[in-house]
């Protein structure tokens, strides 16, 4: 509960942040990933592993609370070329990562798509996300129909770095809470496109978030079709067909619009109305007026 609306957004941004048992828990787990596989892919092995990382949300530190999935990228060496037994066959190099898991104590670890997942009794599971590096720069990822597709997560946190930097650390907030937004409200928009969308929105960004993300819905409404910053992907926006997109704009502009009305009950003084129009644009989780 709060009695102003800047008080209100405080701890909002501090619910959605995780815990320290929660961000144990993704760095154990993604130890135990690592593990795992320099076990099953040591010096001895055709492409024995490189190096991991935490990528997606966890590893832009955008991540929000409740905690599901998390993403780790394992690297493997190209030894001896062993990426051309693979080359047209990516399902393949899947099975053998998620056959060699299969070993230790996880519940499940099954194939799906791009990654191997390792099931755990509670969340977080781990999507581990293997790849091989590109001489010419990125990675090598398993496209979900035997082929491959270029990624680089490396770039892309750093990337967020400097944003945020650029932005006065005010950016990830930010995301933290469109994030929350996008949640209640369907959940329309993939994760990173949003990452990036509300990256591309700001030439600055202060410390008045509740100005921010009004200026953000009425922008970012217009302005959907944004690039991968690694150059890899073209526009994040591909997804969405016409009607998803006309949905999300629908969306945004409903929030704008009480963000606009929340805001000018701010500057009146009315917390109490304010704090009730934010509150259906965030969901329930944003602190009541008290």
């Amino acid at each position: 509960m709060a009695l102003t609306t800047p008080a209100a957004f405080n701890e909002f941004k501090d619910l959605l942040l995780l815990t320290e048992a929660q961000k144990e828990t993704v760095s154990s787990r993604r130890s135990t990933a690592h593990g795992y596989l320099k076990e099953s892919f040591g010096t001895s092995s055709n492409m024995p592993l490189t190096r991991t990382r935490l990528i997606g949300s966890a590893g832009r530190s955008t991540i929000i609370r409740p905690l599901d999935d998390i993403d780790v990228m394992a690297v493997f060496e190209n030894k001896d070329d062993i990426f051309e037994t693979y080359r047209y066959d990516s399902h393949a190099f899947l099975y053998r990562i998620r056959d060699a898991l299969s070993a230790y104590s996880v519940r499940i670890v099954g194939a799906r798509g791009q990654a191997v997942r390792l099931f755990y009794q509670s969340a977080p599971h781990v999507d581990i996300a293997p790849v091989f590096k590109w001489r010419s720069g990125g990675y090598a990822l398993p496209n979900g129909t035997g082929g491959w597709l270029t990624t680089d997560p490396d770039t892309h946190a750093a990337y967020m770095v400097q944003r945020n930097e650029e932005l006065g650390s005010n950016l990830k907030p930010m995301i933290r809470m469109l994030k929350r937004w996008n949640n209640v409200h369907s959940k329309r928009l993939k994760s990173f496109h949003l990452e990036m969308l509300v990256a591309n929105s700001f030439t600055s960004l202060g410390s008045d978030s509740r100005k921010a993300a009004e200026v953000f819905f009425g922008y970012a409404k217009d302005h959907l079709s944004v690039n991968d910053p690694a150059g890899h992907s073209g526009d994040l926006s591909s997804y969405l067909t016409w009607t998803a997109r006309v949905e999300v704009q629908t969306s945004m502009e409903s929030a704008r619009e009480r963000a606009s009305r929340a805001n000018a009950a701010e500057i009146r003084g009315d917390h109490a109305e304010a704090i009730r129009l934010w509150r259906i644009i965030f969901g329930d989780e944003f602190p009541t007026y008290g």
